[in-house]
């Protein structure tokens, strides 16, 4: 039997107030309702969103969130963008729409915004960088600079690093591993 390599395709998260949740999900990260309808339990409702035609959903919001009592048992949910503009984008958005704990990082091999949505939920939008340095790693990242600044400090700070190399070079070897 062949080694199984699974990919995350989609989260689900019970909320407390569903039309906020799919409110905040579309207005922030552009996601869309792809089928709303009752779920098996009594009293539950979910939302299937995406903001990939090909794929039905990526998000599913499900009613029915029980009081955690300050903990929340997902880490995080996590989006890329297509560029540090859309980046930029979903930060205010983000903000406007009540997100909180934002927090700014270059990890080197990605820029990423770390958020929490309307019932503390923690999100990250990120973008891949053309870089690789080992995990983690963790800088400041100044979203006002221009998109050429971002570059060339990440490449400059990443290429201090001793395991630092192209991300066409990582994934090679990534492909390597896997193989």
């Amino acid at each position: 039997m062949g080694t199984i390599r699974a990919k995350l395709t989609h989260m689900g998260i019970h909320v407390h107030d569903l039309d906020a949740m799919v409110r905040f999900y579309t207005e922030v990260l552009g996601l869309i309702v792809a089928d709303r309808g009752p779920g098996r339990a009594p009293g539950t409702e979910l939302a299937f969103m995406t903001a990939d035609p090909a794929c039905h959903h990526q998000v599913v919001l499900v009613t029915g969130r029980p009081d955690t009592s300050g903990f929340n048992p997902i880490n995080q949910v996590s989006f890329t963008v297509g560029s540090l503009a859309e980046l930029r984008e979903v930060h205010e958005r983000a903000l406007a729409r009540g997100a909180t704990s934002m927090r700014t990082v270059s990890h080197g091999n990605a820029w990423s915004i770390y958020f929490r949505d309307p019932e503390g939920n923690t999100l990250e939008a990120y973008l891949d960088t053309p870089f690789h340095v080992p995990q983690p790693h963790g800088e400041p990242l100044d979203l006002s600079k221009s998109d050429e600044t971002i570059f060339r400090e990440t490449e400059a700070a990443c290429r201090t690093d001793p395991g630092f190399m192209p991300r066409a070079e990582y994934v090679r070897q990534v492909a390597e591993r896997l193989n």
